[in-house]
């Protein structure tokens, strides 16, 4: 008998915004954060952003780990602010049905990795805040909008970071440092105490947050899934977060065996 050892991981879909079907809402999700998830040897399932309550509940506790990924903004209500002109794609049923994975991930140690978007949700999901314009609101930060065109494609190396060695994020770099890139105008404000903020652009924009009694709650502001072919520790990221979602067991989750 040979055990299929890998864990689900429940990544969240946000609407199509394309407007190919007008009138209808569709569930999407970007294909580069399901291949890095099967590359890394889990086995991702998507969270439709209508869910809710008991449904959602039946959900959480059967995926070994949630996995949030990029996007739109999030709507300043939910971290006490009025809107900024420059928001895009806000969606506020998708922030509901993120929040609450966050908090319910953070409470039952269950394994979470967030990136770009994703380290924003897990910040306001703890009661932190957010610039809602880097470029605007932060005017000494360099450019961290490098949205994707010719000029930029999404591997596009834009800056380093700076990474504390003695970190769970740590480990996947060789000396600290690395190159990464970066699609984002928000960032992180003021950071609940939950987190230890272990990464940082050289403009001290905040790049990486974790828990550090957390079997894994990591959340990153640039985009791994985008540089796991060409960068090792954009691989060795997600084989982190999924070896930790293996080790996560619900209770309600059989072991699948086959012959």
């Amino acid at each position: 008998m040979r055990n299929l050892n890998r864990p689900l991981i429940g990544i969240p879909c946000r609407g199509d915004g394309s407007l190919l079907y007008k009138g209808r809402h569709i569930n999407a999700q970007n294909s580069s954060y399901i291949n890095a998830i099967l590359h890394a040897g889990g086995a991702p399932f998507l969270l439709p952003v209508e869910v809710r309550d008991e449904v959602l509940r039946i959900l959480f506790d059967q995926a070994h780990g949630i996995l949030l990924t990029g996007g739109g903004d999030i709507a300043p209500e939910f971290f006490g602010e009025a809107p900024h002109s420059s928001l895009d794609d806000v969606q506020s049923a998708r922030d509901e049905l993120e929040l609450t994975l966050v908090r319910w991930a953070l409470e039952a140690d269950k394994p979470l990795l967030g990136i770009c978007r994703g380290i924003q949700v897990m910040n306001v999901a703890a009661g932190g805040s957010l610039y809602q314009d880097i470029a605007s609101q932060c005017p000494d930060a360099d450019k961290h909008d490098f949205f994707y065109s010719q000029e930029y494609p999404r591997d596009f190396l834009a800056h380093p970071v700076a990474i504390q060695p003695n970190s769970r994020l740590g480990a996947t770099s060789k000396n600290g440092h690395l190159p990464v890139n970066s699609l984002h105008h928000q960032a992180l404000k003021y950071v609940p105490p939950i987190y230890q903020v272990v990464a940082h652009s050289p403009d001290d924009v905040v790049e990486g947050i974790e828990v550090a009694d957390h079997p894994f709650a990591v959340g990153v502001q640039w985009h791994p899934e985008e540089l796991v072919a060409s960068q090792e520790a954009a691989r060795k990221l997600f084989l982190a977060f999924v070896d930790a979602c293996r080790n996560e067991r619900p209770g309600s989750q059989p072991d699948v065996t086959t012959a």
